[in-house]
């Protein structure tokens, strides 16, 4: 791509924004000469960042819905990891994957804002961008290389930010800030168990910083955590497994009996007792942050993170699906001879000329997928004030980040290596009830994946106030940006062959790059309506520009309550991996209409395209912020949002499809590849779900927050009560509010947090609750619904003396099950939606000196 020319355009529309702008704000000059003098005097606040704005401000309540997490609720409610904090708010939904996802996670953990994907949602570290991670050419961030104990608070942006952000940023921001201006030592030590007395959790971390005379703090710190798994049939509520690969093998749907004959399939194997509920993993994290003054005009800032993950999932035996061929008069080698007994039991070859054994490889041993990630993350930044106009303060800064993952499963099966054995010694395989033993390790491998990302982004901006008016202050923020991404994952030589049993895998590798100009604009037009405008430019080597606007109001109509709205526009550009991933194969949850397969899982074949184009999106909010000066401590927000995606890069819905083409729809079954076989409709073989622009989703709902704090009966409270209410959540088409799926997660139309706190000097108790409503069962013919589920928690804390602190709790007090969902992931139910551990008791005790 022409860099100059690219340079050029950019320039140009960001001068033809600045001239834009002063005009607006020459309107206001004669009003400004006569306030400056006075709004020299007054304006003295102290401003600072806030997330959704490069502009530094004093009032931190914006245009935007921000929602803050301190550091002490997090230790308070026992968060031992950022996923589950983040997953238990109220404006999330979907099934992010996270500790509780056993199947297909690499032991990844991710945000699913409003439910519209994680790779929609923009993760920041202190404002800067985090590297995507995970196995390898991820689109979204890796949740578990950020340690809790480095957190200083939490800042989720709810509506769209791609004009100050950029791409990912459709569905909203988090934004991490890290402990910093830390002085003295900190000790932490946290330690959690099931009330069933599996699924303990350990987390010890360690905290110092220190003060120099010249104006700098630097601050280190070290954390281990450790997390136990539990297993599936470990619950008592848990739904059986009834897959139809056995131990004892089937040909043709067919099991052998001792006499010799054979007969039909009779049971399902129950899996559940392999399976996890909760993943094991171990994490050791380092990190630092430093700030230091070069001389009065000058600050040196920077911050590293170092996080390696060892994590492993498990579940049941591979579940070996081998077509085999059948002799015939000119085949007689490599083939497997169908004697009278089979014959007499209808077992036939089909037109292919094969027969289906299939066999769960239990003498082989249960599939351990394991993971050892490494996450490098460093950043660096100076920033300064300039004695111009009205003043001025620049930064510039460089971000690096690489993520490095070695993947594997244990126990995998290689089918051609299966079928040659079954070859030489088909008596062995198909009259006996186990893999034969000297074939286990000729049949068996271990998997060895590796991937990784990169980023390199580097920043300048600059700040200020262009000029006085009557309402205060205009400022402004322009800046240019560059950030390259690099991704690649390589599945084992076997995997990309197609010789195993589980799912073909094709590799993936690419990068881009781009660069971006932007520019902020704050116009208090009057002392009670500030205008907050922002425009970027972003141009990809991979598909071309973007561009994006947001328009911001607040109007103070008393003091009390301050009216508020914000419209958008964003994008995402095609992630790595969606571009350059090939073909993949993936087994989904899905509903034969037909009755054809025998197991729920289902392959379906994943294509990416390299000529995808960018997502499109349009986002409104608007609300109120209340704050009665009659009701010390109250105050209230309540936010109407609206999100629009068109040209989502999106998977045709599999499911819906299957049961359109099953209705005679013949464009459903072309659109993901149901066939006709041997007269019999409903061929699933080359079941397929491909990635394209044709996407399209729709969200709208309604977030309150109420806060009061008060004195009374001799104690300090604290209420806090967060809802959010969905209107409407539809994709391609199809409106999933209301419902739960062990696919596509939950859609509650209700998920609301309520937590009221009680102290007295030196200790509190905090009540706190979780409530998801009831939800119809997406895939039950009989319009049954999940329940809903209000999750009780209590926790203590006492201050022994300044120094030290203890503090002790109980998550899910009255150990509810997690609701029945028919086409549940696991265990019948999702466990993304509900709580599948059960009654946990924690503990967490603080040293400082």
């Amino acid at each position: 791509m022409n860099s100059i020319s690219l340079t050029a355009k950019a320039v140009s529309r960001g001068l033809l924004m600045t001239a834009v702008s002063g005009f607006v704000f020459s309107q206001y000059s004669l009003a400004a000469e006569q306030a400056a003098s006075e709004q020299a005097n007054t304006d003295k606040v102290e401003r600072i960042e806030v997330t959704g704005s490069r502009i530094q401000r004093a009032d931190l309540e914006t245009a935007s819905p921000v929602t803050t997490i301190s550091a002490d609720t997090i230790v308070a409610q026992g968060y031992t990891s950022v996923d589950q904090l983040l997953q238990d708010q109220t404006s999330m939904a979907g099934a992010p994957i996270g500790s509780t996802t056993n199947n297909g996670s690499d032991g990844v953990a991710q945000v699913d804002l409003r439910g519209m994907g994680s790779q929609r949602t923009l993760v920041l570290l202190n404002g800067r961008r985090m590297v995507n991670s995970g196995s390898g050419a991820d689109s979204a961030v890796d949740l578990n290389s950020i340690p809790v104990s480095m957190i200083q608070r939490v800042e989720i942006l709810k509506d769209g930010a791609s004009a100050v952000y950029g791409s990912d940023a459709i569905a909203g921001v988090v934004n991490i800030i890290t402990k910093k201006d830390f002085e003295g030592f900190q000790l932490d030590a946290k330690s959690s168990t099931t009330d069933k007395g599996d699924g303990q959790t350990y987390e010890l971390s360690g905290l110092y910083g220190f003060n120099t005379k010249n104006g700098g703090n630097y601050t280190v710190g070290a954390a281990f955590s450790k997390r136990n798994g539990v297993i599936q049939g470990d619950r008592d509520w848990t739904e059986s497994g009834a897959s139809s690969f056995i131990p004892e093998g089937a040909l043709n749907g067919m099991r052998s009996a001792a006499d010799g004959s054979w007969y039909a399939r009779d049971y399902g194997y129950d899996y559940t007792q392999d399976s996890y509920y909760q993943t094991p993993s171990k994490r050791y994290s380092l990190f630092a942050n430093m700030t230091q003054e070069l001389n009065d005009d000058m600050v040196l800032t920077g911050d590293f993170l170092y996080t390696k993950r060892k994590s492993h999932q498990q579940m049941a035996a591979q579940p070996a699906d081998i077509f085999l061929d059948v002799c015939t008069d000119t085949l007689t080698s490599n083939c497997v001879t169908l004697d009278s007994a089979m014959t007499a039991a209808g077992i036939t070859a089909d037109a292919n000329g094969q027969v289906e054994y299939r066999q769960r490889t239990n003498d082989v041993g249960d599939r351990i997928y394991t993971q050892d990630t490494d996450t490098y993350r460093a950043s660096l930044g100076l920033q300064g004030d300039l004695n111009v106009a009205n003043g001025m303060r620049w930064d510039v800064s460089y971000t690096y980040g690489k993520n490095k993952a070695t993947t594997g499963t244990e126990n995998s099966i290689n089918a051609t290596w299966m079928a040659d054995a079954i070859y030489a010694d088909q008596d062995a395989w198909f009259y006996s009830d186990n893999v034969p033993t000297d074939a286990i390790d000729d049949i068996s491998y271990t998997e060895s994946n590796s991937g990784g990302n990169e980023q390199h982004d580097v920043q300048a901006n600059l700040s200020g106030d262009l000029f006085q008016v009557s309402g205060g202050a205009v400022s402004y923020a322009i800046g240019a940006e560059y950030r390259y991404e690099e991704g690649f994952y390589t599945p084992d030589p076997i995997i990309v062959a197609g010789e195993s049993t589980a799912a073909q895998q094709d590799p993936t590798k690419g990068h881009y790059d781009v660069i971006s100009f932007y520019q902020e604009v704050s116009v208090p037009f009057t002392e009670k309506l500030t205008g907050d405008f922002a425009f970027r430019y972003d141009e990809y080597d991979t598909f071309g520009k973007a561009s994006t606007w947001k328009v911001g109001l607040t109007y103070r109509i008393t003091d009390d309550l301050m009216l508020r709205g914000v419209t958008a526009t964003g994008f995402r550009a095609p992630s790595i991996s969606e571009l350059y991933g090939g073909n993949s194969g993936s087994y989904d949850y899905l509903d034969d209409p037909w009755g054809n397969a025998q197991d729920s899982q289902l392959l379906v074949n994943y294509t990416s395209d390299d000529d995808l184009k960018p997502e499109e999106s349009e986002s409104f909010t608007a609300g109120f912020v209340y704050s009665p000066s009659y009701l010390e401590g109250f105050s209230t927000t309540v936010d109407y949002w609206k999100f629009n995606i068109t040209n989502a890069i999106s998977r045709v819905d599999v499911q819906a499809n299957l049961n359109a083409c099953y209705n005679g729809d013949a464009e459903a079954c072309s659109a993901v590849g149901i066939t006709e076989a041997e007269g019999v409709a409903g061929d699933l073989s080359g079941l397929t779900a491909a990635l394209t622009n044709i996407g399209t989703l729709k969200t709208s709902g309604v977030d309150i927050n109420v806060k009061y704090a008060f004195t009374g009966l001799g104690l300090d409270w604290s209420i806090n009560n967060d809802a959010t209410y969905l209107i409407e959540h539809i994709e391609d088409g199809i409106d999933y509010v209301d419902y739960v799926d062990g696919n596509m997660g939950g859609y509650a139309k209700w998920r609301n947090n309520f937590s009221i706190t009680a102290s007295q000097d030196d200790w509190s108790i905090m009540y706190y609750n979780r409530y998801i409503s009831s939800m119809r069962d997406y895939s039950a013919d009989d319009g049954s619904r999940a329940d809903s589920v209000l999750y009780h928690n209590i926790v203590g804390t006492y201050h022994f003396t300044d120094n030290l602190s203890v503090s002790a709790g109980v998550k899910n007090f009255t150990d509810e099950d997690p609701s029945y969902v028919s086409n549940g992931s696991d265990g019948g139910t999702s466990p993304q939606v509900y709580d599948v551990v059960g009654r946990q008791i924690y503990g967490n005790v603080s040293y400082k000196f």
